[in-house]
């Protein structure tokens, strides 16, 4: 069966178009899939009953099908989908007071950079993600949100998998964000751990995305300790390419640092980061470390992430704390997986 969300306007048109249907027809569908939010084909009442048949048929709203869902304290909601081939994966809406309403999706089962502190690292690779499946998760918080009279304002490709990884399909999943869920490019954030030629290729792609670095330690022998990436492309290379992206674009990235307790708070680690981005013109994104079964580190305390983010200024590198969400549900950062192993055991 064809997923609709895999065709573009001018598929859509030629596929009814090859069942004999008028031409408006296929306008009709396509407003009902990206403007009217629909979740079945019994909703789409302006098209024939004829139609609607044939279309429950032979084709399909998607891939996702939801297998479970939680919602913490902070009203952050976690889902966990299964895919056509019985892949799972994860993805996050996150509420803020505000009023921003941000959609954390994944671009792979699993993911193949092994971090070592990422639960998602820690499960290892299944496969990349199609571009309507990454697309899909934004869309199905989009229409949920929209029947609740609100929108979805902001989505970050930070869930499972690594998006450069995945170039191609999450590029594409971006562009459709903007284009069919009205989701502004700057309000759509990318996240690697530092895919050197991918950020470069990134920097040309002539986008209004923001870009996001996991940096995480300011030497190359504790960020390769932290990140195996760091071995095959180094600070040095990384730095460079991130100095090309700021050249070619004018915009500014923003490095992520999981704070560790006793390992990478210390003001030595910040003086050390301080002097390897002064000069550059980015922002440092803080994370108390969020907790995972297959690491023994900690979150930093509030004092250290203070004296942390007071060092970093001495050297003119912003920073501030990042409000931790959905921490509870195992919904934060890094630890997108706990569902996805517990529903393989049980299907094992």
């Amino acid at each position: 069966m064809r997923n609709l969300y895999n065709l573009s306007k001018d598929q859509l048109i030629e596929m009814l178009a090859s069942w004999n249907e008028p031409r408006y027809r296929a306008d009709q569908l396509w407003t009902w899939l990206y403007e009217g939010r629909a979740t079945s084909f019994d909703e789409m009442t302006n098209l024939s009953k004829s139609l609607r048949e044939r279309l429950k048929a032979e084709t399909t709203l998607g891939v996702l099908t939801q297998v479970a869902e939680e919602i913490s304290k902070d009203g952050t909601v976690k889902r966990l989908y299964q895919l056509s081939d019985g892949q799972l994966i994860e993805a996050v809406l996150m509420v803020y007071e505000d009023g921003r309403r941000t959609a954390c999706i994944s671009t792979q089962a699993g993911c193949a950079m092994g971090c070592v502190f990422c639960a998602t690292g820690q499960m290892g690779f299944a496969r990349h993600l199609s571009a309507a499946e990454i697309f899909e998760q934004a869309l199905l918080f989009s229409g949920d949100l929209e029947r609740q009279g609100d929108r979805l304002s902001n989505v970050v490709l930070m869930g499972m998998g690594e998006p450069f990884h995945n170039y191609d399909a999450s590029i594409q999943a971006v562009h459709r964000l903007s284009n069919e869920l009205g989701i502004g490019a700057r309000h759509i954030t990318i996240s690697t751990v530092g895919l050197v030629p991918q950020i470069r290729q990134f920097a040309d792609e002539g986008m209004q995305v923001k870009l996001a670095i996991s940096l995480h330690a300011a030497t190359d022998a504790e960020r390769g300790a932290l990140l195996p990436i760091n071995k095959r492309w180094p600070l040095e290379e990384l730095l460079d390419a991130c100095r090309y992206y700021i050249d070619k674009t004018g915009r500014r990235i923003t490095f992520e640092w999981a704070l560790i307790e006793g390992e990478n708070d210390t003001p030595e680690q910040a003086n050390a980061l301080g002097k390897l981005l002064r000069g550059l013109m980015c922002h440092v994104n803080l994370i108390p470390l969020n907790p995972t079964p297959g690491y023994a580190g900690g979150p930093t305390q509030s004092e250290a992430s203070q004296q942390f983010i007071d060092t970093l200024a001495q050297y003119g590198v912003g920073a501030t704390m990042r409000v931790r969400r959905g921490i509870d549900i195992n919904a934060g950062c890094g630890q997108l997986k706990s569902k996805v192993l517990k529903h393989k055991r049980v299907k094992e």
